[in-house]
C-alpha cells in the first residue's frame, strides 16, 4: 500500500516515518511524501483547528495525488500565553521565520511568567481520493488528536529534533524533546500518539 504524507518538511518526514517503520505489522506501507510530487500544490493551512488543517491537507493531497494521504497540523499550546501559539505555532514569528527565532520569541512573551506549563497538540488526518464513480463525503477522511503534556525551558536545550523541541521538556523526564532524541520522543510524543491511534484507521 502506498501511503503520502503531505508534508515538505523534512524533519516530520523522518520522524513519521521512523514511526510508521517500528510498527512491525506495517511493513507493507510504501512511503511517499511531497519530495515526491514537486508540483503538488501548496495548501494554506487557514483553518481554525488542527484537526480541519490536517483534513483540509489531507483531502487536496490526496485528490492531487489519487493515493490514500497521511496530514498532520500541530502546535504549541502555553498557559501562560492563554493557548498561544496554538494552531499558529509555525507562522507565529512570520511566514519565514526559523525555529530559531519562533523559539526566542516564545521566550521573551513568557519572561517572568512563573507557570510555564504547556502542550504539542497534533491531529492527523488519513484521506482517500475521489475517484470518478465516488462521492466526496465527509466519510472519505478520520481525524485522531494526540497530546503530549510538559513545560518550557528558559533556554533551548540540544540537537535533535524540529521546531520548538529544544525549550519543550515532557511531563516525567528532566530534559528537552531535543536532548531526548528520536527515539524517545518518537515513543511519547503528541504526534505518535496520534499516529498509534491513525494506524488503526489504515
Amino acid at each position: 500500500m502506498k501511503l503520502v504524507l503531505a508534508t515538505r518538511n523534512l524533519g516530520k518526514v523522518k520522524e513519521l516515518t521512523a514511526m510508521l517503520n517500528t510498527d512491525q505489522q506495517r511493513e507493507d506501507i510504501h512511503i511517499l511524501s511531497l519530495q515526491d510530487f514537486p508540483d503538488a500544490p501548496e495548501v494554506i493551512e487557514d483553518r481554525d483547528t488542527y484537526q480541519e488543517n490536517a483534513a483540509k491537507k489531507a483531502t487536496v493531497i490526496a485528490d492531487y495525488t489519487g493515493l490514500r494521504t497521511l496530514a498532520d497540523d500541530a502546535g504549541l499550546e502555553v498557559d501562560a500565553l492563554n493557548g498561544a501559539p496554538g494552531v499558529h505555532s509555525k507562522r507565529w514569528a512570520g511566514d519565514d521565520a526559523t525555529d530559531a527565532v519562533r523559539i526566542q520569541k516564545l521566550l521573551e512573551a513568557i519572561e517572568g511568567a512563573s507557570n510555564r506549563s504547556a502542550r504539542f497538540v497534533a491531529a492527523i488526518a488519513i484521506a482517500e481520493p475521489t475517484t470518478p464513480n465516488s462521492s466526496d463525503s465527509v466519510n472519505r477522511v478520520q481525524v485522531v488528536v494526540g497530546k503530549c503534556e510538559g513545560n518550557i525551558t528558559y533556554t533551548p536545550a540540544g540537537d535533535s529534533g524540529f521546531g520548538y523541541d529544544p525549550i519543550f521538556v515532557p511531563v516525567g523526564y528532566e530534559k528537552t524533546f531535543a536532548e531526548l532524541g528520536d527515539a524517545i520522543k518518537n515513543k511519547i510524543s503528541h504526534r505518535s500518539e496520534a499516529l498509534r491511534l491513525a494506524l488503526k484507521l489504515l
